[in-house]
């Protein structure tokens, strides 16, 4: 890898240009370079890993293309066509091998475990994560680039890295793409705005854009997103950019409502970027009590395995102080945000946002409530063992009892108080009639002090983006390809009903090697005079 600090003069002239170095852009630059390609690979940011290296790091992976098939139809809801489906069911089956080989530039070790997929459909049984376990280099680091701490996505992106940097791939950072070129109706290069100085890189056969989507772009969350502006979770480089750039040139778009989130708490300091996520809790499949995966972003390493679900200390109330949601959906880590969505037409507004994380006393001294989890150089908030500096800081706020709890809320008092009791005699039941969630996370909330904080949905990251065939070529509103020009990874994501746990990095993976290898084998241009 030659990483370019600044061109001596002039244009770039390369045969693909990949844009955005997480993990979609890793595997198409190093794709396309073993296809014979000259490549450059540029990254907005100062940093690379993009959200990737931020993430649990479990690639969705199956031995049984036809079952992981069904599966992703399922999910899908038949809004991405099976053929695309068929590309990345057959991927997922030879996923685990092609990380072997890139590990063994690591020295790393891969591990193959089974774990269910999120939801009861067909085939969910076949799936499995792939992981980057150890690698020699990063143990014991406290974190790597921007990414703090080590992590398996971590370590996933460090054996990308590697393999990048054992290649002629050129590396621009600081380099945010700002426009593409058309030339006789074919996309034959870009415009890059690098550190203050406006670079034309020119490309003989494609652009392969692999820059996230638009998580951390307000504007488009207000546009695409019903709830409007949510807190945007890890990293602070997607912002649409290769949305905008695709749409100025005639891209057709999909599944642009669809984001994967929890709900979490805003940081107390309205500067600060990023949204606080609340405790990592197990994902569970419905129907299956034996089942449960520790698979979550910022969590490893991630194991599948028999075991309990976690206690969780709260519940969350609408601003009419009524529970409105199963605090502990079978995957948190997605389906957290969608109750928010709720708009009241009789008072024109959304109830549910902010929502009140309600908690006693006993539920205050059980775990941390909350944590970080970023890409970034900015100062991490540092959560405290007992909740009790966010009490101080306002995060939470502390009620003797119920009428001061319902005063601070601004919610009748005996509507909260109707709210905890049927909830702490559906705790001692051992059953959740209103939404039916888990006995075993049931806690109850009865001892004074009590403590409220405001939750609102928080995206992990969107799906949606330029629509795309099966050789991840972008397509114009009638379906046809735009010439030399493909998107990977989150960037106009296949998951447009559920999302697959760990499927935005089958994506990346399988979806980054089907384009470099068709783009590389793109007729190429003649040279720029």
């Amino acid at each position: 890898m030659n990483t370019l600090t600044g061109p001596a003069a002039g244009d770039i002239d390369t045969d693909v240009v990949v844009v955005g170095f997480g993990a979609a852009g890793a595997v198409a630059a190093i794709e396309a370079a073993d296809a014979g390609a000259r490549v450059v690979l540029i990254e907005k940011m100062a940093f690379p890993g993009g959200l990737s290296i931020a993430s649990a790091g479990g690639i969705r992976v199956s031995d049984d293309p036809a079952a992981a098939l069904d599966y992703l139809e399922a999910t899908c809801g038949g809004r991405t066509p099976s053929t695309l489906l068929r590309v990345l069911a057959d991927g997922m089956a030879a996923v685990p091998d092609y990380m072997r080989r890139l590990a063994d530039r690591s020295s790393a070790t891969v591990r193959v475990t089974p774990a269910l997929g999120n939801y009861p459909l067909p085939g969910y049984e076949s799936l499995a994560y792939c992981e980057i376990e150890a690698v020699p280099a990063l143990e014991g680091l406290p974190g790597y680039h921007a990414m703090q701490p080590v992590k398996n996505g971590t370590r996933l992106f460090k054996v990308l890295e590697d393999n990048v940097q054992a290649r002629d791939i050129k590396v621009m950072y600081e380099a945010p793409a700002q426009r593409l070129i058309v030339e006789d109706g074919r996309v034959t290069g870009l415009t890059v705005l690098h550190k203050g100085r406006t670079v034309t890189i020119k490309t003989r056969k494609a652009v392969i854009l692999a820059c996230g989507g638009f998580e951390a772009d307000a504007e488009m969350q207000r546009q695409y997103f019903q709830v409007g502006e949510v807190l945007t979770g890890s990293f602070r480089g997607n912002t649409g950019d290769g949305i905008r750039m695709a749409q100025a040139v005639g891209a057709d778009l999909w599944h642009m409502w669809h984001y994967h989130g929890p709900y979490g708490i805003q940081h107390p300091d309205p500067a600060y970027p990023f949204g606080l996520y609340l405790k990592a809790v197990p994902m569970w499949t419905p129907g299956r009590a034996d089942y449960v995966s520790d698979l979550g972003i910022g969590s490893g390493p991630n194991k599948a395995s028999e075991k309990s679900l976690a206690r969780v200390a709260w519940i969350l109330l609408d601003q009419t102080g009524q529970r409105f949601m199963d605090e502990y959906p079978p995957y948190p880590g997605d389906t957290g945000v969608r109750p928010f969505d709720a708009f009241d037409a009789k008072t024109q507004r959304f109830p549910r946002n902010p929502a009140f994380m309600v908690f006693d006393e006993v539920g205050r001294t059980m775990y941390p409530l909350g944590r970080v989890v970023h890409n970034d150089h900015h100062p991490r908030y540092a959560w405290s063992d007992n909740n009790s500096a966010e009490i101080a800081n306002g995060i939470f706020q502390r009620a003797d009892d119920i009428a001061h709890l319902a005063a601070i809320m601004d919610v009748p008092e005996n509507r909260l108080t109707e709210s905890l009791v049927r909830w702490n005699d559906a705790v001692r039941n051992h059953h959740d009639s209103e939404f039916s969630r888990q006995p075993e996370t049931m806690v109850a909330i009865e001892k004074p002090p009590f403590y409220v904080g405001r939750v609102r949905p928080l995206v992990i990251n969107t799906q949606g983006g330029p629509r795309h065939n099966e050789h991840q070529q972008v397509l114009d509103p009638f379906g046809a390809p735009i010439p030399r020009l493909y998107a990977v990874g989150e960037l106009g994501s296949l998951f447009g009903y559920l999302y697959m746990s760990g499927g935005n990095l089958t994506e990346c993976i399988v979806g980054g090697w089907v384009a470099a290898k068709h783009a590389s084998a793109q007729e190429p241009l003649p040279p720029t005079s």
